[in-house]
């Protein structure tokens, strides 16, 4: 082998830990899947999420409360014009302080299973002393204000209070039960023994009002959930398709290195076996022509004549094969001139001539004229033409015609067509044909197979010209092979500038 080519380019390296990662992530994303269709229909599996969303409610609103109890305390101080209601709104602040409190300490803290337990009741234990604030502030007495005016103050203030706590709980469960059920009770105690209309009033205006806010904050509270589903199946399906891009990502990325391992061990082989087989093929042509002497037994004479033809069949086999494993390894550069695209067809035709005599075969020529030089490969269009013309002589039958084209384009380029009268290709079978190694029933039936090289190193060195390949066939019609270079491969040669009359005399008068 050679020692000069690095086999840490010719490794297949594959990264086993992006397959690691991507079993990590699925895992991850059957558990959530799993989570969300078996998780309780009362949504306990996303208490973290809303616990945390209740938190950043908390900070967010937290100057809303204090605001509430200010307006109402200022209310009842001027009612009563007793400072009670000053101790009574310094206790709320003090408890609501307690609830933010709690609320910045829980921000910092890992939402485990555990801890969400803990910190919900740490919540409701604070909303529990707000229901004893609002039982004070029920409690509160006035002697010197109207009974139905101080009565509908503090039903307005509750009213609100109750409202207030439901848009500010509603993430919470079981928060405004708890702030609010024992200062209804109270209420309603209130009302029967004393036998008060207008506290029976307030008693069923603000059960009512209760049980309608609980009520809509459980739908609310559903309505979240079911948006933290949708989410979190979303996000669910935006890791899976993450996922899937992924091990398509790795799946490419093995398979084009996998080809190029492929395509360099085919060059390298390739490259080492035309060594020895030179020599078999140089040996068994000085045994087949007796320089060295006359060899006394034919059949060993028609040995080495089979060993050199057999030799040569695999050279060329191997030629093929390296030519189109550079290609693909993208080690084939193109040594460019410029050559005329008729001239090299007319000598590949005289290459293929003899072939043809052989199986009475007539091949027409019809180039056009004057046409320009073209920069291209000269031997790759050599190899194109010899490849595409031995076709061509190899399917046409005894008697058939080959018609050889080199003209324009309609786009400014330079095309070469070579059309036989051949058996031609099955329309399905035309895709296989033009693959690696792929070959036709009609190229299997053949007394001459080959190696279904031919027309993909034909496809492949157009290619690297920016060119184009077509190929036309009707089963017992015969096929048309068509090679195009594009305008841009064509030398346009520029006339001579005339003299025009001005210049010449300008000419004349400096001579």
């Amino acid at each position: 082998m050679n020692q000069g080519v690095s086999t840490s380019t010719d490794k297949i390296i594959v990264d086993k830990s992006r397959s690691h990662r991507n079993k990590a992530v699925s895992k991850t994303v059957r558990a959530n899947r799993e989570r969300l269709q078996s998780g309780p229909s009362n949504g306990s599996g996303f208490d973290k999420e809303m616990l945390s969303l209740y938190v950043a409610s908390v900070l967010q609103g937290a100057a809303a409360m204090p605001i509430l109890l200010m307006m109402i305390a200022a209310g009842g101080l001027y009612l009563t014009e007793n400072l009670q209601i000053v101790g009574w709104l310094i206790v709320a602040l003090v408890i609501h302080a307690l609830g933010l409190l709690a609320a910045q300490r829980a921000r910092r803290k890992d939402m485990t299973p555990e801890a969400v337990v803990y910190w919900r009741r740490r919540f409701l234990a604070v909303q529990g002393l707000m229901s004893v604030v609002w039982v004070l502030f029920l409690l509160q007495e006035c002697q010197s204000c109207v009974p139905r005016d101080f009565g509908l103050y503090k039903g307005v203030a509750l009213l609100v209070a109750l409202a207030a706590t439901a848009i500010a709980t509603i993430l919470l469960r079981y928060a405004l039960i708890v702030t609010f059920a024992p200062c209804v009770a109270l209420l309603t105690g209130t009302a029967v023994m004393a036998g008060r209309g207008d506290l029976v009033a307030l008693a069923i205006v603000l059960s009512t009002s209760l049980a309608f806010l609980v009520y809509m904050t459980t739908r609310m509270r559903r309505a979240n959930i079911q948006i933290l589903s949708v989410q979190a199946e979303k996000d669910d399906l935006i890791a899976e398709l993450e996922v899937a891009k992924s091990m398509s990502d790795e799946a490419r990325r093995r398979a084009e290195e996998a080809n190029l391992a492929k395509s360099r061990f085919l060059a390298s082989m390739s490259h080492e076996l035309r060594t020895p087989l030179n020599a078999i093929l140089g040996f068994s042509e000085v045994m087949f022509t007796e320089v060295m002497g006359p060899l006394n037994n034919p059949t060993y004479k028609e040995y080495t004549g089979d060993i050199h033809r057999s030799g040569k069949h695999l050279l060329d086999l191997i030629n093929e094969i390296l030519d189109l494993s550079r290609i693909e390894a993208g080690r084939y550069d193109l040594n460019e001139e410029a050559i005329l695209l008729a001239e090299i067809t007319e000598d590949c035709i005289g290459m293929v001539q003899l072939r043809a005599r052989t199986k009475n075969i007539t091949i027409t020529e019809q180039f056009e004229q004057g046409m320009p030089a073209v920069w291209v490969d000269e031997k790759a269009m050599r190899q194109v033409t010899l490849n595409l013309l031995s076709n061509a002589v190899k399917f046409t039958p005894q008697g058939g015609q080959i018609a050889v084209k080199v003209g324009w384009t309609a786009g400014g380029g330079q095309y070469l067509s070579i059309k036989d009268d051949g058996p031609g290709i099955p329309e399905d079978e035309i895709p296989v044909v033009l693959s690696a190694f792929g070959q036709g029933s009609i190229a299997i039936k053949s007394a001459e197979q080959g190696t279904g090289l031919g027309l993909p190193i034909v496809q492949a060195i157009l290619a690297k010209h920016d060119g184009e390949f077509i190929l036309r066939s009707k089963l017992r019609e015969g096929t048309e092979v068509i090679a195009i270079l594009p305008a841009r491969r064509v030398l346009q040669t520029v006339p001579a500038v005339q003299e025009t009359a001005a210049v010449a005399r300008r000419r004349k008068s400096f001579a």
